[in-house]
C-alpha cells in the first residue's frame, strides 16, 4: 500500500496535498482532450486531488479539460484556477471569474489566483478577490508570480493578509526563492505552489539526479519532486498526458533522500547566495 501524500495548510486552514496536478498546455488539441481528462481522472483516484488550471491555458481549453475530468465528482477534487493581469480589475475579475466558473461546469472555485502583476491596482483585485469569496463563488485567493517586494506590498493593502498561496517557477535549476521568498513565505504560513517543477523535462537527463535514482530505484522525475515537497509548505503541480507518468509522479511520497543526497544535489545546483529577480517562464 503506498503512502499516503502529505498535505499542507494554505493561509486559512484549508489542508491540501502537496503533489497536484498541472495542466499547462492541456486543451490544446482536441484529439488529445479525451486521454488529458482520463489522466487528470486517474490522479484524482490516486490522491492526487489538487488541480492547477488557468483562463490563459489554451484560452480556456484546459479548465474544459478540468470540467471533463471532475463530472460527476467535484467533491473528490480542489480546483485553482487564474485570473489573467489584463482582467483583474475590480469588475473585470468577477467577470473572469464567472467565465472560468462556466468553463469548469462548478459554482465555486477553490482557490482562485492572480496569475501575475499587471497595471490595476492590487487593491482593486483584492476588493474582487474578497466579493468573490463572500458570496461562496471561490473558497480562497491567493497569487502567481509574486515576488518578496510584491508580496510586501500584497501585504500591506487592505484584506491582503488573506492571501493563501504564492504560484511560482521553482525547481532544483531555479532555485532563486530559497534566498528569501520562500523562507518568508514559511513564516508568515502562505503556502508557494512550484509551477514547472521538472523545467519542462530539462532535468531528466542531469546526470547526478540519474544516479541518485538509480539508487532509490527511482526516476528522475521522482527525485526532482522529492527534493522540492521535502521542504515545509511546498506544493508541487507536475503535468503529464500519460497514465503511467500519473503513477509515477503519485509515487513521489515513496522517496526519502538522504543527507548525501542533498548535498550532491546541492553541488549540482548551488542554492542562491544572493538576491535573485524572480523568474518566470
Amino acid at each position: 500500500m503506498q503512502d499516503a501524500i502529505p498535505t499542507t495548510s494554505l493561509a486559512g486552514g484549508m489542508s491540501v496535498p502537496v503533489l497536484g496536478q498541472g495542466t499547462w498546455h492541456m486543451g490544446e488539441r482536441k484529439a488529445s482532450a479525451a486521454e488529458e481528462a482520463k489522466c487528470l481522472r486517474h490522479g484524482l483516484d490516486l490522491g492526487m486531488t489538487l488541480i492547477d488550471t488557468a483562463e490563459m491555458y489554451a484560452d480556456g481549453g484546459a479548465e474544459r479539460i478540468v470540467a471533463e475530468a471532475v463530472k460527476g465528482r467535484r467533491s473528490d477534487a480542489f480546483i485553482v484556477s487564474k485570473v489573467l493581469p489584463t482582467n483583474a480589475s475590480r469588475d473585470g475579475t468577477i467577470k473572469a471569474c464567472e467565465a472560468s466558473l462556466k468553463r469548469l461546469g462548478t459554482d465555486h472555485i477553490d482557490l482562485y489566483l492572480l496569475h501575475w502583476r499587471g497595471r490595476y491596482p492590487l487593491t482593486d483585485t483584492v476588493e474582487a478577490f474578497e466579493a468573490l469569496r463572500q458570496s461562496g463563488k471561490i473558497g480562497a485567493w491567493g497569487v502567481s508570480n509574486f515576488d518578496s517586494d510584491d508580496m510586501e506590498e500584497l501585504l500591506a493593502v487592505p484584506d491582503g493578509g488573506k492571501v493563501a498561496a504564492n504560484q511560482v517557477l521553482y525547481n532544483l535549476a531555479r532555485r532563486g526563492i530559497e534566498y528569501d521568498l520562500l523562507k518568508d513565505s514559511q513564516s508568515r504560513g502562505i503556502p508557494v505552489m512550484a509551477y514547472s517543477p521538472l523545467d519542462e523535462g530539462r532535468l531528466m537527463r542531469h546526470p547526478d539526479l540519474i544516479h541518485i535514482a538509480k539508487a532509490h530505484q527511482a526516476t528522475v522525475a521522482q527525485v526532482a519532486l522529492a527534493f522540492l515537497i521535502r521542504n515545509p509548505g511546498v506544493i508541487v503541480i507536475p503535468k503529464t498526458a500519460m497514465p503511467e507518468r500519473v503513477r509515477e509522479n503519485r509515487a513521489t511520497v515513496e522517496v526519502e533522500l538522504t543527507a548525501d543526497d542533498i548535498a550532491i544535489l546541492d553541488r549540482a545546483f548551488p542554492p542562491p547566495a544572493r538576491k535573485m529577480p524572480l523568474e518566470m517562464i
